[in-house]
């Protein structure tokens, strides 16, 4: 699935196991750092600092309760370092910090994936965080197609989406389509 969205212009992969152990996440890493690479997309790794130095990712995504943005500058500097926030503080401390970009603390809308972290934000809160900070902010959750236009009218600069496309028909008309509504097609 992933070489289908990539195949349809996917810029950017998160792995985002949270539950494999190390050299199951390794093994997974592993092939899609080569997939990725192969396509000029970026590769991040959730939360593991370690896996994403191993396998040569473009960066780490860090959770609220992981290692802090500074620590994890210090590991990897040449990591771009995106930071999970849930609040309007923890962006302006996730920016001071140094993290490249923000993956707002949505969800904006109701999707599955976030439902254990809360209700959905909403919009204001998206423009809340994108006013807060001059670091760049992807909005997440329940994103779709339709609703890119909403979310960067909110001030994100960007997506991050799961179900949109996994649950797709098409992954890759899936990604496409969602780089059209972003006008990076």
């Amino acid at each position: 699935m992933v070489e289908e969205c990539l195949e349809g212009g996917l810029r950017a992969v998160q792995l985002r196991e949270k539950d494999l152990p190390l050299r199951a996440l390794l093994a997974l890493a592993t092939p899609l750092r080569a997939a990725t690479r192969r396509r000029r997309a970026s590769f991040h790794i959730n939360d593991r600092v370690d896996v994403a130095l191993a396998v040569g990712a473009d960066g780490v995504q860090r959770t609220h309760d992981s290692l802090p943005v500074s620590v994890l500058r210090a590991i990897g500097p040449e990591l771009l370092i995106g930071a999970s926030v849930h609040s309007v503080e923890e962006a302006r401390t996730a920016a001071r910090e140094g993290a490249d970009f923000i993956i707002v603390f949505g969800p904006v809308w109701d999707t599955p994936s976030k439902r254990p972290y809360g209700p959905p934000q909403g919009l204001e809160a998206l423009r809340q965080v994108t006013a807060a900070v001059a670091t760049p902010v992807l909005a997440i959750g329940g994103i779709t197609a339709a609703r890119v236009r909403d979310v960067l009218a909110a001030g994100a600069t960007g997506v991050g989406v799961i179900s949109a496309i996994l649950a797709a028909a098409r992954p890759g008309e899936a990604t496409r389509a969602f780089l059209d509504a972003l006008g990076r097609a």
